[in-house]
């Protein structure tokens, strides 16, 4: 078999830059795991390896909104969300408001071979303790000041809370915050991966896009990780949007802009990267910043400073 040039895409969220370390800080993070991940690719690793691996890394860096480092629910808790999907197998699995793990896409890994392949609340964490993964605790003293303060002025601004819960506050950054990678391995295969920690003081059992195709979708043609609000994703029903529009025969690049236009014109607050069969990658939003960066077997990019009326970049 023709080995072909593996392609590599992640992003770290749709969420501003202000609480994360900054731009420089950001981008050498994003650019180390594109490295490892990428190396893994060159190694002849299969693309779900290698997303595992990615989200892993993403999901461990605490500046990200997945894993350790999550967002809070209305209530103090972190419930998170992950999925995987398998281009090849066309396989979809996950877990939904999953609590108490570390890394909510290994329990998605399992997932893969079952017959029940998507799992939410109780009967995710029933399967942690089956796969006998230690409890661990992904809150951070950040979150907690960061939820603690949000509930401070909630109380002295009622109306304010009420935005929040309904994330219709312009200045909740969290909401957008979210992990993914979509990776092209050397026998052209395509997986996709997304997690996410939620989007801040939601309704306890609120289900995000993450775990659904809506915000994770791949087939043997291309696959997409979505980002930002997961509502507005799941009215686009983005991922697969993207994905079915170029297995019906549209470029990536059209795909995502035509797409992306289609959310920008419903008010959408979102945003999503993708690779195709091809090698292609291409990107887009209707948020002011992508958190996103790439290999494309030559050079390392981003998407960090990408012009904020720019609905779609790619490289062919």
């Amino acid at each position: 078999m023709t080995t072909r040039q593996p392609k590599l895409i992640i992003h770290g969220g749709a969420s501003s830059l202000e609480h994360k370390g900054g731009l420089e800080s950001v981008r050498q993070s994003l650019h180390q795991i594109v490295a490892e991940v990428y190396d893994l690719l060159l190694q002849g690793s299969p693309a779900i390896d290698a997303v595992i691996r990615g989200c892993q890394l993403l999901e461990d860096e605490p500046r990200f909104n997945a894993g350790t480092g999550s967002v809070v629910q209305s209530d103090g808790q972190v419930r998170m969300s992950a999925s995987l999907m398998d281009g090849e197998s066309q396989n979809f699995s996950g877990v939904i408001n999953v609590s108490r793990v570390k890394n909510p896409i290994h329990l998605a890994q399992f997932l893969q071979q079952e017959t029940d392949r998507i799992l939410s609340g109780s009967g995710a964490v029933d399967l942690a303790r089956e796969m006998q993964i230690p409890p661990y605790d992904p809150l951070t003293d950040f979150r907690i000041q960061e939820w603690m303060e949000e509930r401070r002025e909630n109380f002295q601004n009622k109306n304010r809370m009420a935005r929040l819960i309904a994330q219709d506050d312009p200045d909740s950054s969290a909401r957008r915050g979210t992990i993914g990678v979509v990776a092209l391995d050397q026998q052209g295969r395509i997986v996709a991966g997304t997690s996410t920690g939620g989007k801040g003081l939601e309704r306890i059992s609120r289900v995000s896009d993450s775990a659904m195709p809506a915000g994770n979708y791949a087939t043997k043609q291309a696959g997409v990780s979505c980002t930002g609000v997961g509502e507005d994703i799941i009215n686009e029903c983005l991922a697969a949007k993207i994905v079915i529009r170029v297995t019906d025969g549209l470029s990536l690049p059209q795909a995502m802009e035509k797409s992306m236009q289609e959310a920008k014109n419903h008010n959408g607050d979102l945003a999503a990267i993708s690779l195709d069969h091809s090698g292609a990658i291409a990107w887009g939003k209707t948020c002011p910043i992508l958190l996103g960066a790439y290999h494309t077997g030559e050079k390392i990019g981003d998407t960090l400073e990408w012009g904020e009326e720019e609905l779609m970049g790619y490289i062919a």
